[in-house]
């Protein structure tokens, strides 16, 4: 039995036709239901009597010409990336408090911040933003920054408390060896090897935060879907409705595209401890999971021995 087939026969000549034959007829498929769709858009429509121009008509791309238009798209774009940056900010500084209270040794911390992260990931975003709107009178803006927060903190949180739970028993042991308390365990020895760890998790939690600033449409903050789905669609009118869309779309897509290819590439990064590893070369980050408290070890040791010259 060869390698490339533990687990599985290898295919014979009958089941290789079938499998090139079904693949034929998926791709004709695939191609037969574009074409539909494209002659759907390029053919005219009757509306209440009267013909109306295809979507695929220029008529109803001509408003992509002026640059006023190109200019409030481009607010709605920085509108959702200011909305989305702060967000992100504040729910990976409330994801490292709650991972850090949530595996607390004290049980007055530990029992009441879970209670409250399965409250926060209990409650819907849109409703937590409303909730923000109508109590604290925060504004459109606030109110969808509080509630990605809070809702992305929870779940950015269990991902770093699920992390630290990964961790091998003897990191922790190791740094209390050495003198480390507690607090200082995590924070220097056990918490970067979980944030490294966790990071693709995180980074793809973001791309969702980034997404969901969408839901401020409701709340009537000016992102990108209400800028063009809305505002524009209004002045404009409904015929260029679904060009503001196609558009809106394209630019959704370019962005968080974007973000999975700077996820992939810090991962790739992170992996190597923020340096290219020559092939044959170990890992530090990897080759010796103790290195941190081999460090901390010698710079307590160099402590001491500056004491002792000073004495």
């Amino acid at each position: 039995m060869t390698g490339p087939s533990v687990l599985f026969d290898a295919p014979g000549p009958r089941a290789r036709r079938i499998s090139l034959i079904l693949s034929i007829v998926a791709l004709v498929a695939i191609l037969a239901v574009l074409a539909w769709v494209i002659v759907e858009l390029a053919t005219p429509r009757m509306s209440g009597g009267i013909q109306v121009p295809a979507i695929l008509d220029p008529v109803r791309w001509d408003i992509f010409l002026d640059p006023v238009v190109w200019g409030s798209i481009g607010r709605g774009v920085i509108a959702t990336l200011q909305a989305a940056a702060v967000a992100a900010v504040g729910a990976l500084v409330l994801g490292v408090a709650f991972s850090l209270m949530r595996s607390s040794q004290i049980a007055w911390v530990r029992i009441p911040t879970a209670w409250l992260i399965e409250f926060l990931r209990g409650m819907p975003v849109l409703l937590m933003m409303l909730f923000i709107l109508l109590v604290a009178s925060t504004g459109a803006f606030w109110a969808v920054v509080i509630a990605l927060t809070l809702y992305n903190g929870t779940l950015i949180g269990e991902a770093l408390r699920a992390g630290l739970a990964s961790l091998p028993r003897g990191q922790r042991e190791a740094a209390l060896s050495v003198g480390m308390r507690e607090f200082q365990s995590k924070m220097r020895v056990e918490f970067p090897q979980a944030f490294r760890q966790m990071l693709p998790i995180i980074i793809a939690q973001l791309v969702v935060l980034l997404k969901d600033t969408s839901l401020g449409y409701i709340v009537g903050y000016n992102e990108l879907i209400r800028t063009m789905m809305k505002n524009l669609a209004t002045f404009y009118g409904n015929r260029y409705l679904f060009s503001l869309f196609f558009v809106c779309l394209l630019i959704y897509l370019a962005i968080n595209l974007s973000l999975s290819w700077f996820a992939r590439w810090l991962s790739r990064r992170t992996a190597s401890g923020g340096r290219v590893v020559k092939t044959g070369e170990a890992d530090p980050g990897t080759a010796d999971p103790t290195s941190s408290i081999r460090l901390a070890d010698a710079d307590a040791d160099a402590e001491e021995s500056r004491g002792r010259g000073g004495s």
